[in-house]
């Protein structure tokens, strides 16, 4: 067993009776990121990997994670095969390659029974999006998504506002997501760059499937409503590219709450400008990933209140457990994927040890929000097809 009888889904996440055993599938800067957030958790060791399907860069990247070589294959095929087949095997693994790659990677370790952490956009089709759900259902696997940013604090401490009433009954959601990366004209010739930019790879967008998704789970996440429909414009306001590097959207939540989404890759001055925020018929909410460790939350009224991320003045007990470091002492992205990390690690500890997680009690986003964001970014492609005509979701 992994996990003790009991637990208090209240309190700090529990330890598990050994650290599980995590497989890497993609080789870039953000599988680097992931797996040192793993390591954070103290709940997860890298075991094996496919880096690449390069035998010579398969081996580079055996001395440079610290792996046997017989534990860095150069087709995820090898790999799902081997490692579901080992006593000493892969408990999980994390999926980091381009966009296309997905599904096909996806399918190979659900059907070896290993359960899968998968970076965002899922898919780039409807069906494929579809397809993985249903199959996860029926090999009964973990299958989390990485919409990080719903693992930060003080998004859970949001989350728990409005779910309260907090806020009253919400009227409108505003969400941007504002980068410059993309400003310098020659961009797309940067090595990490052009798969963003190739619809082959990529699918039919570039910046709603990258950040739009992001933007567009976070204000559904928070608010407790899902993105009914939209209408959307895609632009290309710097240098001529293949995919949208802009896109301005109005939404529509359930209830007929009206919103706004933007988001760009060509907004000099910012970097991280994830902004979030939410009013109601009694108070508001508004959250900056660039300031992530406060929360705006206003009473209409009332003196504007800033929370901010530690423990104690204000924050849950189900929040506190994603908090490390004391008030005062930063912390960011890394610990948001810590945290998605430690919910994956007790949704896998759960199906492993037969029982079913307590209710409510893990919010890691799961492969039915991955295909939710497939829908969203099928009809922003629709709307932005039809002139910005509003389109179900």
């Amino acid at each position: 067993m992994l996990l003790p009888d009991q637990i208090d889904i209240a309190g700090p996440f529990p330890r598990l009776t050994r650290r599980l055993r995590l497989g890497v599938v993609g080789g870039g800067r953000v599988s680097g990121m992931q797996a040192m957030a793993a390591r954070l958790t103290d709940r997860w060791e890298v075991v094996a990997g496919a880096f690449s399907s390069d035998p010579v860069r398969a081996k580079a990247a055996a001395a440079k994670w610290s792996l046997p070589e017989d534990r860095c294959y150069i087709s995820f095929e090898e790999m799902a095969r081997t490692e579901a087949a080992r006593e000493d095997g892969a408990d999980a693994v994390m999926i980091t390659t381009p966009n296309h790659l997905h599904y096909q990677n996806a399918v190979a370790f659900l059907e070896a029974g290993i359960d899968v952490l998968c970076d965002k956009p899922l898919t780039n089709e409807i069906r494929e999006a579809e397809m993985l759900v249903a199959l996860t259902g029926k090999t009964g696997c973990v299958f989390g998504v990485s919409y990080v940013m719903s693992c930060f604090p003080m998004i859970r401490q949001a989350r728990e506002i409005v779910a309260s009433g907090g806020i009253g009954r919400v009227n409108q959601i505003h969400v941007e997501f504002m980068q410059d990366w993309m400003t310098p004209e020659d961009v797309e010739n940067a090595p990490h760059v052009k798969w963003r930019l190739d619809p082959a790879r990529s699918g039919k967008t570039s910046c709603v499937g990258d950040i739009g998704t992001h933007a567009a789970h976070l204000a559904q996440f928070v608010s407790g409503l899902r993105m009914t429909g939209l209408r959307a414009h895609f632009h290309v306001c710097g240098a001529p590219k293949p995919l949208e590097d802009t896109v301005f959207m109005m939404a529509r939540y359930h209830g007929h709450v009206p919103g706004t989404l933007m988001a760009t890759r060509l907004a000099p001055g910012n970097r991280g400008g994830l902004r979030l925020r939410i009013f109601g018929s009694e108070g508001g909410l508004e959250w900056d990933l660039e300031q992530c460790e406060r929360l705006k939350f206003s009473r209409f009224g009332e003196p504007d209140r800033i929370l901010s991320r530690g423990h104690g003045h204000g924050i849950s007990p189900e929040t506190e457990r994603f908090v490390r470091a004391a008030r005062g002492f930063p912390e960011g992205m890394i610990e948001a994927w810590a945290n998605l990390y430690s919910e994956f690690a007790m949704a896998v500890a759960c199906r492993r040890d037969g029982r079913a997680p307590a209710q409510d009690w893990l919010g890691m986003p799961q492969v039915q929000d991955g295909a939710e964001g497939v829908r969203f970014i099928e009809a922003s492609v629709k709307s932005n097809h039809s002139d910005g005509a509003w389109v179900e979701i």
